[in-house]
Protein backbone atom coordinates (compact mmCIF):
# COMPACT_ATOMS: atom_id res chain seq x y z
CA UNK A 1 0.00 0.00 0.00
CA UNK A 2 1.23 2.86 -0.89
CA UNK A 3 -1.13 5.92 -0.67
CA UNK A 4 -0.58 9.73 -0.89
CA UNK A 5 -2.88 13.00 -0.20
CA UNK A 6 -2.54 16.62 0.44
CA UNK A 7 -4.46 19.24 2.16
CA UNK A 8 -5.28 22.99 0.85
CA UNK A 9 -3.55 25.41 3.49
CA UNK A 10 -6.40 27.36 3.27
CA UNK A 11 -8.45 24.34 4.90
CA UNK A 12 -5.74 23.61 6.99
CA UNK A 13 -5.77 27.27 8.37
CA UNK A 14 -9.55 27.15 8.76
CA UNK A 15 -9.76 23.98 11.14
CA UNK A 16 -7.29 25.48 13.28
CA UNK A 17 -8.73 28.86 13.54
CA UNK A 18 -12.14 27.11 14.68
CA UNK A 19 -10.14 24.81 17.01
CA UNK A 20 -8.11 27.89 18.18
CA UNK A 21 -10.55 30.89 18.76
CA UNK A 22 -13.37 31.40 21.25
CA UNK A 23 -16.67 30.88 19.66
CA UNK A 24 -17.28 34.87 20.59
CA UNK A 25 -14.71 35.71 18.98
CA UNK A 26 -14.86 36.80 15.08
CA UNK A 27 -11.31 35.57 13.98
CA UNK A 28 -9.89 38.84 12.65
CA UNK A 29 -6.83 39.31 14.45
CA UNK A 30 -6.01 35.32 13.85
CA UNK A 31 -2.44 35.09 12.15
CA UNK A 32 -1.62 32.05 11.01
CA UNK A 33 2.04 30.91 10.21
CA UNK A 34 3.83 27.53 9.55
CA UNK A 35 7.07 26.70 8.66
CA UNK A 36 9.01 24.04 6.34
CA UNK A 37 8.93 20.59 8.07
CA UNK A 38 9.25 17.00 7.07
CA UNK A 39 7.61 14.55 9.83
CA UNK A 40 7.75 10.99 10.11
CA UNK A 41 6.13 8.28 11.87
CA UNK A 42 5.44 4.52 11.98
CA UNK A 43 2.21 3.45 12.59
CA UNK A 44 1.39 -0.34 13.17
CA UNK A 45 -2.02 -1.73 12.18
CA UNK A 46 -3.89 -5.42 12.02
CA UNK A 47 -5.79 -5.95 8.80
CA UNK A 48 -9.36 -7.68 8.46
CA UNK A 49 -7.16 -10.34 6.94
CA UNK A 50 -6.43 -11.14 10.59
CA UNK A 51 -7.41 -14.80 11.21
CA UNK A 52 -8.01 -14.43 15.33
CA UNK A 53 -5.11 -16.91 15.92
CA UNK A 54 -3.57 -14.48 18.60
CA UNK A 55 0.22 -15.41 18.09
CA UNK A 56 0.77 -11.62 18.15
CA UNK A 57 -0.81 -11.68 21.69
CA UNK A 58 1.78 -14.25 22.96
CA UNK A 59 4.43 -12.54 21.36
CA UNK A 60 4.46 -9.34 22.09
CA UNK A 61 7.07 -8.41 25.06
CA UNK A 62 5.17 -5.42 26.32
CA UNK A 63 1.24 -6.87 26.21
CA UNK A 64 0.64 -3.97 23.89
CA UNK A 65 -2.37 -5.92 21.80
CA UNK A 66 -5.86 -6.79 22.74
CA UNK A 67 -6.07 -10.37 21.83
CA UNK A 68 -8.92 -11.34 19.51
CA UNK A 69 -12.35 -13.27 20.02
CA UNK A 70 -15.00 -14.70 17.51
CA UNK A 71 -16.63 -11.42 16.78
CA UNK A 72 -13.22 -8.73 16.30
CA UNK A 73 -9.59 -9.24 15.31
CA UNK A 74 -6.86 -7.91 17.48
CA UNK A 75 -6.08 -4.72 18.66
CA UNK A 76 -2.64 -3.06 19.06
CA UNK A 77 -2.72 -0.30 22.07
CA UNK A 78 -0.95 2.60 22.99
CA UNK A 79 1.43 0.72 25.27
CA UNK A 80 2.71 -0.18 21.72
CA UNK A 81 6.56 0.52 21.36
CA UNK A 82 7.32 -0.12 17.79
CA UNK A 83 9.45 -2.99 18.03
CA UNK A 84 7.75 -5.00 14.90
CA UNK A 85 7.91 -8.35 16.26
CA UNK A 86 4.09 -8.71 15.87
CA UNK A 87 4.82 -7.99 12.42
CA UNK A 88 7.45 -10.59 12.04
CA UNK A 89 5.07 -12.96 13.97
CA UNK A 90 1.97 -12.93 12.18
CA UNK A 91 1.67 -15.84 9.90
CA UNK A 92 -0.69 -14.48 7.72
CA UNK A 93 0.75 -10.87 7.40
CA UNK A 94 -1.90 -9.03 8.77
CA UNK A 95 -0.16 -7.21 10.89
CA UNK A 96 1.65 -3.91 8.60
CA UNK A 97 4.34 -1.37 9.54
CA UNK A 98 3.38 1.81 8.02
CA UNK A 99 5.46 5.10 7.00
CA UNK A 100 3.76 8.04 8.13
CA UNK A 101 5.28 11.17 6.32
CA UNK A 102 4.02 14.97 6.43
CA UNK A 103 5.51 17.15 4.33
CA UNK A 104 5.00 21.10 4.19
CA UNK A 105 6.96 23.10 1.42
CA UNK A 106 6.42 26.86 1.32
CA UNK A 107 8.08 26.99 -2.09
CA UNK A 108 4.96 24.25 -3.12
CA UNK A 109 3.10 26.75 -5.63
CA UNK A 110 0.05 24.67 -4.69
CA UNK A 111 0.12 25.48 -0.77
CA UNK A 112 -1.01 22.36 0.23
CA UNK A 113 0.68 20.23 3.26
CA UNK A 114 0.92 16.69 1.37
CA UNK A 115 0.50 13.66 3.60
CA UNK A 116 2.00 9.91 2.32
CA UNK A 117 1.56 6.54 3.67
CA UNK A 118 3.82 3.87 2.50
CA UNK A 119 3.96 -0.18 3.87
CA UNK A 120 7.50 -0.90 4.76
CA UNK A 121 8.53 -4.07 4.38
CA UNK A 122 9.60 -6.55 7.15
CA UNK A 123 11.59 -9.74 7.42
CA UNK A 124 9.11 -12.98 8.54
CA UNK A 125 10.22 -15.56 10.93
CA UNK A 126 9.67 -18.92 10.84
CA UNK A 127 6.47 -20.34 11.73
CA UNK A 128 5.94 -24.09 11.06
CA UNK A 129 3.78 -26.89 12.20
CA UNK A 130 5.37 -30.18 13.85
CA UNK A 131 2.35 -32.27 14.44
CA UNK A 132 -1.13 -31.37 15.05
CA UNK A 133 -3.87 -33.71 16.25
CA UNK A 134 -7.44 -33.48 16.90
CA UNK A 135 -9.63 -35.34 19.82
CA UNK A 136 -12.74 -37.14 17.74
CA UNK A 137 -14.07 -37.42 21.41
CA UNK A 138 -14.64 -33.98 21.90
CA UNK A 139 -17.87 -31.88 20.57
CA UNK A 140 -16.57 -28.44 20.01
CA UNK A 141 -17.26 -25.68 17.78
CA UNK A 142 -15.79 -27.14 14.68
CA UNK A 143 -17.74 -24.68 11.84
CA UNK A 144 -15.64 -22.13 13.91
CA UNK A 145 -12.61 -23.69 13.39
CA UNK A 146 -12.83 -24.48 9.52
CA UNK A 147 -13.89 -21.04 8.88
CA UNK A 148 -10.57 -18.89 10.18
CA UNK A 149 -8.10 -21.36 8.38
CA UNK A 150 -6.57 -19.30 5.82
CA UNK A 151 -4.92 -22.46 4.09
CA UNK A 152 -7.98 -24.24 4.31
CA UNK A 153 -6.39 -27.19 6.14
CA UNK A 154 -9.24 -27.61 8.40
CA UNK A 155 -12.09 -29.11 6.59
CA UNK A 156 -15.20 -30.63 7.80
CA UNK A 157 -15.78 -34.11 6.08
CA UNK A 158 -18.88 -36.98 5.95
CA UNK A 159 -17.94 -40.74 7.22
CA UNK A 160 -17.08 -41.42 3.63
CA UNK A 161 -14.05 -39.17 3.35
CA UNK A 162 -12.51 -40.73 6.60
CA UNK A 163 -13.02 -44.38 4.90
CA UNK A 164 -11.17 -43.28 1.82
CA UNK A 165 -8.27 -42.21 3.57
CA UNK A 166 -8.73 -45.73 6.10
CA UNK A 167 -8.58 -43.29 8.81
CA UNK A 168 -8.95 -44.27 12.47
CA UNK A 169 -9.81 -41.28 14.43
CA UNK A 170 -10.96 -43.30 17.30
CA UNK A 171 -14.72 -43.17 17.40
CA UNK A 172 -17.20 -44.81 15.62
CA UNK A 173 -18.24 -42.24 12.98
CA UNK A 174 -22.03 -42.04 11.61
CA UNK A 175 -23.62 -41.50 8.26
CA UNK A 176 -24.19 -37.86 7.00
CA UNK A 177 -22.34 -36.39 9.86
CA UNK A 178 -19.31 -33.94 9.48
CA UNK A 179 -16.26 -34.07 11.42
CA UNK A 180 -13.13 -32.50 11.42
CA UNK A 181 -9.96 -33.56 9.15
CA UNK A 182 -6.69 -31.41 9.01
CA UNK A 183 -4.40 -31.87 5.73
CA UNK A 184 -1.00 -31.16 7.64
CA UNK A 185 0.11 -30.76 4.24
CA UNK A 186 -1.35 -27.30 4.02
CA UNK A 187 -1.45 -26.29 7.68
CA UNK A 188 0.91 -23.78 8.49
CA UNK A 189 0.52 -23.97 12.52
CA UNK A 190 -0.97 -20.30 13.00
CA UNK A 191 -2.96 -22.29 15.75
CA UNK A 192 -6.44 -19.98 14.82
CA UNK A 193 -8.49 -23.26 15.06
CA UNK A 194 -6.43 -23.85 18.42
CA UNK A 195 -7.42 -20.48 19.88
CA UNK A 196 -11.28 -20.25 18.75
CA UNK A 197 -11.57 -23.35 19.77
CA UNK A 198 -14.03 -23.59 23.29
CA UNK A 199 -13.02 -26.44 24.24
CA UNK A 200 -8.96 -26.46 25.40
CA UNK A 201 -8.34 -29.78 24.64
CA UNK A 202 -10.26 -30.36 21.39
CA UNK A 203 -6.82 -29.44 19.84
CA UNK A 204 -3.36 -30.43 19.86
CA UNK A 205 -0.77 -27.99 17.95
CA UNK A 206 3.13 -28.67 18.11
CA UNK A 207 4.63 -26.22 16.24
CA UNK A 208 8.33 -24.08 15.70
CA UNK A 209 8.52 -20.33 15.66
CA UNK A 210 12.15 -19.43 14.99
CA UNK A 211 13.95 -16.32 16.24
CA UNK A 212 12.80 -12.97 15.15
CA UNK A 213 15.07 -11.40 12.70
CA UNK A 214 16.50 -7.62 13.43
CA UNK A 215 16.32 -5.63 10.62
CA UNK A 216 17.31 -2.48 12.90
CA UNK A 217 19.73 -1.82 15.87
CA UNK A 218 20.40 1.01 18.79
CA UNK A 219 23.10 3.19 18.48
CA UNK A 220 24.57 5.00 21.55
CA UNK A 221 26.60 8.14 21.25
CA UNK A 222 28.49 8.01 24.24
CA UNK A 223 29.71 11.42 23.75
CA UNK A 224 26.41 12.64 24.04
CA UNK A 225 24.72 10.71 27.12
CA UNK A 226 24.00 12.99 29.90
CA UNK A 227 23.96 10.19 32.39
CA UNK A 228 20.32 10.97 32.84
CA UNK A 229 18.88 7.69 33.71
CA UNK A 230 15.84 7.81 31.50
CA UNK A 231 16.45 5.20 28.91
CA UNK A 232 17.63 2.71 31.85
CA UNK A 233 14.12 3.63 33.70
CA UNK A 234 11.88 3.25 30.38
CA UNK A 235 13.65 -0.03 28.84
CA UNK A 236 10.49 -2.06 29.38
CA UNK A 237 12.71 -5.08 28.73
CA UNK A 238 15.48 -3.90 31.25
CA UNK A 239 18.31 -4.22 28.21
CA UNK A 240 19.85 -0.90 29.09
CA UNK A 241 22.33 -0.12 32.28
CA UNK A 242 24.08 2.74 32.99
CA UNK A 243 27.61 1.72 34.57
CA UNK A 244 30.26 3.89 35.62
CA UNK A 245 28.48 6.62 33.41
CA UNK A 246 28.43 4.69 30.50
CA UNK A 247 25.15 2.84 28.46
CA UNK A 248 25.62 -0.61 28.67
CA UNK A 249 23.11 -2.30 26.12
CA UNK A 250 22.04 -5.90 26.50
CA UNK A 251 21.80 -7.16 22.87
CA UNK A 252 19.51 -10.13 23.95
CA UNK A 253 17.64 -8.27 25.78
CA UNK A 254 16.83 -5.26 23.61
CA UNK A 255 13.74 -5.50 21.31
CA UNK A 256 14.54 -2.61 19.07
CA UNK A 257 12.07 -0.70 20.26
CA UNK A 258 11.94 3.05 20.42
CA UNK A 259 11.56 3.56 24.49
CA UNK A 260 14.99 4.83 25.43
CA UNK A 261 15.53 6.63 21.78
CA UNK A 262 12.32 8.42 22.67
CA UNK A 263 12.60 9.54 26.02
CA UNK A 264 16.53 10.38 25.56
CA UNK A 265 16.83 14.17 25.74
CA UNK A 266 20.07 14.48 24.22
CA UNK A 267 19.37 12.10 21.29
CA UNK A 268 22.49 9.54 22.48
CA UNK A 269 20.28 6.98 21.26
CA UNK A 270 19.33 6.42 17.92
CA UNK A 271 17.45 3.41 16.00
CA UNK A 272 19.10 3.02 12.89
CA UNK A 273 18.44 0.34 10.01
CA UNK A 274 20.77 -2.28 9.53
CA UNK A 275 22.60 -2.27 5.79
Amino acid sequence: MNVSFIKQMEDLEREVLLKSVDLDDDGDDFQFELDDFNAHDEILAISPKCVKCNLCVGECPVNAIEPANIFRIAKITDNCVKCEICVQTCPVSAIKLIDNSIICDSENEDNVIEYRLANVSSRHRVIRMNNISIDYSIDNNWDDCAKLCPTNAFTLEFKEFFDDLDMDVGIDLIEDELYPYVNEKMCIGCGACVEISLNDYAIDLDRYIGPIIHSRVIDVNHDLCVNCYLCEENCPTGAIELVGGQVVLDDDKCIRCIKCTSHCPVVALKRVVLE
